[in-house]
């Protein structure tokens, strides 16, 4: 078996990921088993893996914002469900034997770890997969930008953004099927073009701090194993080209 590319990575995952792929909401068993399935072959690789999960499929605090929810009280109510999501996928890890700790951003002492930096790493270190819950803890910053925070904090070599297409491409491909994909592109290309794969908050994180992205679909089965042998998938962003 060829070397992982990678010693430490942090996995972005949408909710969505655990839904149904045309219900779009809540939380599907297959979809989830096939989640830890992916990440049990990429842990098999010996690879750290850390995980932030956004919690879209149940509830968005910007979508409740719009229709006249107090902003912070909405984003604090989406954090709550990224927090359902990481025991979900929690379970499933555990039930494909792989060790396993949430923790958030809130506490909440009686279903998590609180986070702490240094805790994150030991348990890295310990071969056991970590789920960042909660976001950042604070109202206003997205999944993306704890993201990029949490990969930063851990020293992850790189973010794994997983979505529901291979890449990213000038427009929406599900929608436009003239759109075309990008192979790579810079921090600044994004910024510039107004590319909609991670906020301008995390793209800026990541560009400071020369933390490459690489952005895939995560229900391609063995897209992860794949990423991490460095293979050519999706679509990278980077300082330079």
């Amino acid at each position: 078996m060829s070397e992982p590319r990678y010693k430490r990575v942090l996995l972005k995952l949408g909710g969505e990921s655990l839904a149904d792929e045309e219900v779009g909401f809540g939380i599907d068993q297959e979809a989830i088993r096939n989640i830890a399935n992916e990440i049990l072959a990429g842990r098999k690789l010996g690879v750290e893996i850390a995980i932030v999960i956004g919690g879209g499929n149940i509830l968005r605090g910007a979508t409740m914002s719009n229709l006249g929810m107090e902003r912070v009280t909405a984003d604090y109510m989406g954090m709550l469900a990224t927090v359902i999501n990481a025991l979900a996928l929690q379970h499933a890890l555990e039930e494909a034997n792989i060790p396993t700790r949430v923790l958030t951003a809130i506490q909440i002492h009686q279903v998590a770890e609180t986070y702490v930096r240094r805790r994150a790493i030991r348990h890295l270190e310990k071969g056991r997969v970590v789920i960042f819950a909660a976001g950042t803890g604070n109202p206003y910053f997205t999944t993306d930008t704890a993201a990029s925070l949490r990969a930063i904090e851990i020293g992850a070599e790189v973010i794994f953004k997983a979505t529901k297409v291979d890449g990213i491409y000038t427009s929406d491909p599900l929608l436009d099927t003239s759109a075309t994909k990008f192979d790579q592109l810079t921090y600044l290309d994004v910024l510039k073009k107004g590319l909609k794969v991670m906020d301008s908050t995390s793209v800026s994180l990541c560009m400071d701090n020369k933390l490459p992205m690489l952005i895939f679909n995560v229900r391609q089965p063995g897209s992860i194993k794949r990423a991490l042998l460095g293979e050519k998938i999706g679509t990278t962003v980077g300082a330079e080209i």
